[in-house]
């Protein structure tokens, strides 16, 4: 019941050394933060990267979000 969203962004060490993790919980971050007037308000929200994630550029990382978060309906057209 909040105007805004609670998130969390998440890589286990399974995905890779602490550079790697870094760098996708950056990409992560960064896609949910230039598509977050998109985004419905009021959900908390854990993203976990997968190991797949692993060197995937910017607009991989951005489509699987955006697509994740239409599926979920959780993403607004």
């Amino acid at each position: 019941d909040l105007s805004y969203n609670r998130t969390a962004f998440l890589a286990s060490k399974k995905v890779g050394n602490s550079i790697v993790r870094h760098r996708l919980t950056r990409l992560i971050r960064e896609s949910y933060r230039l598509n977050e007037e998109k985004v419905a308000r009021g959900y908390d929200m854990v993203v976990i990267a997968r190991s797949a994630a692993k060197g995937k550029n910017y607009h991989d990382i951005e489509s699987a979000f955006l697509h994740l978060g239409s599926l979920h309906g959780i993403i607004e057209s």
